[in-house]
């Protein structure tokens, strides 16, 4: 058989079934026989977009999918899409066309080593010059994809590959397995002694607690223990809203509306699982670490000690870790139990609510989130991106299920929310909601199309504020002065309910919190995409601060 025959088999075996691209003379080779495939493919409208997909459908499903193009421009237009899912640890299957070997290295039309181009913003990557390697590459790329820490592969596939005769056996193909290292007993126990040692100590639940869906185990182990449990961005929805040990997230931006910076700086101990204490989430690092102890559990022993001091480190997989931490505790002792706080972390979090002012002549941004809390349920999925408008969302939203919210972390990518969308609501059936800005919202909007050609229930609200809204306030706060953030003729040339409608979407304006309730009605009822342009004030500030203890909080 051709070595494309065998690739798509091999995808098959592996267990993709949905697949998001576009078709190209450097990848044809490769479309005749998915087109025969029980993989179900969704045509983008950007390479860029295709990759998103794959990430927001792993989001949602947990399963990894293929993302294809062509070579030259079409291979290069997945970088940014690489790039976000490994921020965020999200696997998946990059496949891309590539002029005929003899041709590489010759600068040939749509030549480029892509293969080189991702090598820092992936796992791994390969370009295939030999077909008869292409099972052991293929097995290989599944198998780094998904064990340790997870993340994207790319594999760039020459014409001539593709379409060479090899030797397969698919019957003898055994699809990849996850490894992952095993935490030690020693380490285990010791973490343990020095969390009942501790006074006041509190669990980060990080988004590699989420990604090994381990995060009702982690809840049972707190329970046990009677520690609070503050959520960093990546693992929002992790622990319910309402539970008791719930101390809501920490952060110098998305966790700075919360009781979670107050909890963790009174803390004397930290157990961060599944966490990297990156920037966002911790500041100033030498606040954050103050006089604490560090416990630190994480898949990637590169992510052990990098940005804080760990007083104990132990690489292995949270799946594999809560559980024996839960079983030691056990038999350390009874279910412990520590002071209540005086004020109960449900009643910490409620004085960061804000709730619609009607009173107002143009709505708050801030408030507009509350009302789309209570118009969408819980089984509600969200993506967003970047901004001042992810800040808020990060914010304001109360997530109350594990992978139902899906930001760009990590990279912070304008353009990720509607195509990632595209591949929640293409995996689940269920309706996913974007959260943008109006500039944003031109990033990669050409994707709605795909969202109407397949009648997918994706939700698009637009924060309109007719500002760059977060450069705004790092120019005004940081630098003293505005330069070419203003964007007036967003509320006023620009028609953004026209654009939606161009794309077959249904979609409405609305200026007042009646107006949005109605809409974010009709927008949660709707069978297929729908489109709110919510027209907000202009100058609205985001609370963030240099480090947890200094956070600036705007009326």
């Amino acid at each position: 058989m051709t070595a494309s025959e065998a690739i798509v088999k091999i995808l098959e075996k592996e267990g993709v079934t949905d697949a998001f691209g576009i078709p190209g003379a450097g990848i044809n080779a490769l479309y005749k026989h998915l087109e025969k495939a029980p993989i179900k493919h969704y045509l983008m409208r950007h390479e860029e977009a295709a990759v998103h997909a794959a990430d927001g459908y792993y989001r949602a499903t947990g399963k990894i999918a293929a993302a294809l193009c062509t070579s030259g421009p079409g291979a290069t237009n997945f970088v940014t899409g690489m790039y976000t899912a490994w921020q965020d640890s999200i696997p998946l299957i990059a496949l891309t066309g590539q002029a005929v070997t003899a041709q590489l290295g010759r600068g040939a039309f749509q030549c480029v080593d892509i293969a080189e181009i991702v090598k820092p913003v992936c796992k791994k990557s390969w370009c295939i010059k030999n077909p008869r390697m292409v099972p052991a590459i293929f097995h290989e790329a599944f198998e780094s994809a998904r064990s340790g820490k997870p993340g994207p592969v790319l594999i760039d596939l020459p014409l001539d590959v593709q379409m060479a005769e090899i030797e397969f056996d698919l019957d003898a193909y055994i699809p990849s397995t996850l490894k992952s290292p095993k935490p030690p007993a020693s380490l285990i126990e010791k973490a343990v002694k020095l969390l009942d040692e501790a006074k006041n100590p509190v669990i980060v639940m990080g988004g590699g607690v989420i990604l090994a869906k381990a995060e009702k185990a982690l809840a049972e182990f707190a329970e046990y223990m009677n520690i609070p449990v503050i959520t960093t961005y990546m693992a929002k929805g992790g622990i319910p809203v309402d539970h008791p040990l719930n101390a809501g997230q920490a952060g110098i931006q998305v966790g700075a509306v919360s009781s979670g910076n107050d909890v963790l700086l009174a803390s004397d101990l930290i157990l961060g699982v599944g966490c990297r204490f990156t920037d966002r989430h911790t500041g100033n690092a030498a606040v954050y670490q103050g006089e604490r102890k560090i416990i630190h559990i994480d898949i990637d022993p590169t992510e052990l000690g990098k940005i804080l001091k760990t007083d104990l480190a132990i690489a292995a997989d949270a799946a594999d870790a809560i559980p024996l931490l839960l079983e030691t505790a056990k038999k350390a002792g009874a279910p412990r139990k520590r002071a209540a706080p005086a004020l109960s972390y449900a009643d910490m979090r409620k004085k960061y609510i804000r709730q619609p002012d009607p009173s107002k002549e143009v709505m708050d941004p801030r408030e507009v989130f509350e009302a789309i809390n209570r118009a969408f349920d819980e089984e509600t999925q969200y993506t967003t991106g970047c901004g001042i408008t992810q800040i808020w969302s990060g914010q304001y939203q109360r997530i109350n299920k594990p992978r139902k919210y899906y930001p760009s972390g990590g990279a912070g990518t304008l353009g990720y929310d509607i195509p990632a969308a595209v591949g929640a609501s293409a995996g689940t059936g269920g309706k996913t909601v974007c959260l943008m800005g109006d500039f944003g919202f031109t990033f990669l909007v050409e994707e709605l199309g795909v969202a109407a050609a397949y009648n997918l229930p994706v939700v698009v609200l637009i924060i309109n504020n007719a500002y760059l809204g977060l450069i705004r306030q790092n120019q005004k706060y940081a630098y003293q002065y505005e330069y070419q953030v203003a964007m007036k003729e967003n509320k006023t040339l620009m028609d953004y309910v026209k654009v939606a409608e161009g794309f077959a979407c249904k979609a409405e304006r609305v200026f007042t919190y009646a107006e949005l309730d109605k809409a974010l009605k009709n927008a949660a009822a709707a069978k297929g995409p729908y489109v709110v342009e919510i027209v907000v004030n202009d100058n609205t500030d985001c609370d963030m601060g240099n480090d947890i203890a200094h956070i600036r909080h705007f009326e």
